[in-house]
């Protein structure tokens, strides 16, 4: 049976595992298009098995299903690209700070990660650009050796994790109706298409879009940029309105 181990240091809440990368680990046993449901927190420095289903694969934990996944086919939705340095002024608008931020250790988004240890990407509203919903976000971001696979190139589960916190951004600070952008959230669904994977010191850029709200469900899409303007992976993600509880993993 194949096992996945999410080691502390790739924690999105405090007790759990960021749930872009826990789905790209996942996204390995499925293929380069997949889609992956996260049903229960996935913990922390624990051995978890990956079991063969009729469709696709599940997380467990014992007999806990922590996240499912199966192949889907889509098509790449219509998002701005930005320039590095764009996404540089993007991020530096940022509205979630070390002042605010609900989950300042998250691997990917965490202000208190330090460089090196976290991926450090603060979206941030991308200037002049509007769509129906509100603003883009866009952040840059600088892959780093030690997330290389074998081939010298960036793992696939970074792409999925590099998708992820923007896409939460977008949610939040994207004009969908009724949303504050204080809301606590959880990542329930992501779908990514990885079509190519940079090198490591590549310069890429990330935009997001909220896409529409449909009760509890926040929905957006994100895309992952090379240096050279190429579109590197696709993603379309489904964040849930939760209580603050929830969103740290507090027992119930």
């Amino acid at each position: 049976m194949s096992t996945i181990f999410i080691e502390r240091r790739f924690q999105g809440p405090p007790t759990s595992g960021n749930g872009g990368y826990t789905c790209g680990l996942l996204a390995r046993y499925v293929g380069p298009s997949a889609e992956v449901t996260l049903w229960n927190p996935p913990p922390l420095d624990k051995l978890l098995n990956v079991v063969p289903v009729e469709v696709g694969v599940e997380l467990r934990d014992g007999e806990v299903v922590l996240a499912a996944g199966k192949a889907v086919d889509f098509e790449n939705g219509s998002l701005p690209n930005a320039t590095f340095s764009e996404a540089q002024e993007a991020a530096a608008r940022t509205p979630y700070t070390a002042k605010n931020h609900k989950l300042p250790m998250c691997f990917v988004c965490g202000p208190q990660r330090e460089p090196g240890n976290g991926l450090r990407i603060f979206a941030g509203p991308l200037e002049g650009c509007r769509t129906s919903a509100g603003a883009p976000f866009a952040s840059h971001w600088v892959p780093s050796k030690d997330l290389s696979q074998e081939d010298g190139l960036i793992g696939e589960e970074f792409l999925w994790a590099a998708l992820d916190c923007p896409t939460g951004y977008a949610v939040l600070g994207g004009g969908l109706e009724g949303i504050t952008g204080k809301e606590p959230i959880l990542l329930g669904r992501l779908s990514a298409r990885i079509q190519g994977r940079p090198s490591p010191g590549e310069k890429c850029v990330i935009t997001a879009k909220a896409v529409a709200r449909d009760g509890r469900k926040l929905l957006a899409d994100g895309m992952l940029f090379g240096e050279r303007g190429t579109v590197l992976a696709f993603a379309r993600a489904t964040w849930i309105l939760v209580n603050r509880d929830v969103q740290l993993g507090v027992p119930t």
